[in-house]
C-alpha cells in the first residue's frame, strides 16, 4: 500500500498546528517509533519482483517495435505502438478492466503451458478491420459481433502478429506460439483463476487519428519456469556471454586470414666453420634423416605435419600423411 502524499494545504496546516502548540511534536516522534501495521491484501501478493517487471518491460518495448513495423506494413497507414505501462494484478481485476465488447486472442506458446491473451480494444481492432477491407480506417457507430468472414481476417492478422511475440521473446526461450481462438466477450473467457496473479502489459496505440489500447496478459503460472531469467543478472550475463561469443568469433576470422611460413625439412647436419670454408659444388653433405623417414613440416617454429616428399605437375611438392599433435614426438 503506497503512503499518502500530502499536499501542500495539508502541509501549511500541520506546520500551523505545530506552532500553535495544538500538536506536540514530540507526539509524532512518539508515534514514529511505535511499530506500524501495514495493510496487506492477499488477493494482490506480488509475484513479480522489480527486477522481473523491469525485464517483462525490456522484452515488450522491442514487442512494441515489432508490433508497429508489422501492423504499418499490413495496414500501410500510420502506426504507433509504445508500452504505456507493466503491471500485476489478480485475473478477476484484469477482466473487469476491459470492455465488455472486445477482441481477444487466446494464445499459447510452447513450451510454456498455459494460455495468455492480447487483447485489442475495439476501436483500435475495428480501425485495423476497416483498412484491412479497403477502408479509410473508420470506426463504426455501433459496435456488433463480428461476421464469419470478419472473424477469419482478424485471426489471421493476429496470428501472424504472434511471430513477432516469438521474436521478442527469443534472447530468453524459443518459443512456438499459435493462436488458439478469438473470443469478445470477457466474462466467457476463463484462462486462469480470478485469484491468479498476471503481468498486464499495456501498449498505447495509434493507427491514423484513431487511438485507444493492447493489452497483453501474461499469467504469473505460464511464466514461472522462466522467472529467473526475466532478471537483470541473466540479462546482463546474456548479454556479455553474447559479447564473448562475438569476439571470438571475430578473432577467429582475423586469425584464418593471417600469413604464416610453412617449412618442409629435408633433415638438418652440424659441421665445423672449417668444412663449412672448403664447400665447393658438388660435395655431399650427410644429413641426419635416412630417406626412408617421414619430413618435418613446420608452421613457424612449430612441428605441425609429417609427410613425403613427391612432385605435383613438375613442381616439388610435399604430401600431408600425419598430423602432430602438441608435445607429440614424431617417430623416426
Amino acid at each position: 500500500m503506497m503512503a499518502e502524499v500530502l499536499s501542500q494545504s495539508e502541509i501549511d496546516a500541520l506546520l500551523a498546528a505545530l506552532s500553535s502548540g495544538e500538536m506536540d511534536a514530540n507526539e509524532l516522534k512518539k508515534e514514529e517509533s511505535e511499530r506500524k501495521v501495514k495493510v496487506y491484501d492477499f488477493k494482490r501478493a506480488l509475484r513479480f519482483s522489480k527486477d522481473q517487471i523491469r525485464g517483462l518491460t525490456r522484452i515488450h518495448e522491442n514487442y512494441a517495435r515489432l508490433l508497429t513495423t508489422y501492423f504499418s506494413a499490413q495496414l500501410r497507414t500510420f502506426v504507433q505502438i509504445t508500452v504505456a505501462s507493466v503491471d500485476q494484478l489478480p485475473y478477476d481485476e484484469f477482466i473487469r478492466s476491459i470492455p465488455k465488447m472486445t477482441i481477444l486472442n487466446i494464445f499459447e506458446a510452447p513450451p510454456l503451458e498455459g494460455r495468455m491473451v492480447l487483447e485489442i480494444n475495439p476501436n483500435i481492432a475495428y480501425t485495423m478491420l476497416d483498412r484491412l477491407l479497403g477502408g479509410q480506417g473508420v470506426v463504426p457507430d455501433k459496435l456488433g459481433a463480428l461476421t464469419e468472414i470478419e472473424t477469419t481476417v482478424m485471426e489471421r492478422v493476429f496470428s501472424k502478429a504472434l511471430d513477432t511475440f516469438q521474436e521478442a521473446w527469443k534472447q530468453i526461450i524459443d518459443l512456438d506460439p499459435y493462436l488458439e481462438g478469438m473470443e469478445m466477450n470477457p466474462q466467457f473467457m476463463q484462462i486462469v483463476s480470478p485469484n491468479e496473479i498476471v503481468a498486464v502489459i499495456s501498449f498505447s496505440t495509434k493507427i491514423g487519428d484513431t487511438t485507444g489500447m493492447i493489452n497483453l496478459c501474461l499469467p504469473h503460472v505460464v511464466l514461472e519456469p522462466i522467472m529467473s531469467k526475466l532478471s537483470g543478472q541473466y540479462w546482463f550475463s546474456k548479454q556479455q556471454k553474447n559479447r564473448d561469443e562475438a569476439e571470438r568469433l571475430r578473432v577467429e576470422e582475423r586469425v584464418k586470414t593471417a600469413m604464416v611460413p610453412i617449412i618442409a625439412e629435408m633433415g638438418t647436419a652440424t659441421i665445423t666453420v672449417a668444412d663449412l670454408l672448403q664447400l665447393q659444388v658438388g660435395d655431399v653433405i650427410q644429413l641426419d634423416q635416412t630417406i626412408d623417414s617421414k619430413l618435418k613440416i613446420k608452421v613457424g617454429n612449430q612441428l605441425k605435419f609429417l609427410g613425403q616428399p613427391g612432385t605435383q605437375k613438375g613442381r616439388i611438392a610435399v604430401q600431408i600423411d600425419e598430423v602432430v599433435m602438441e608435445r607429440e614426438e614424431p617417430n623416426e
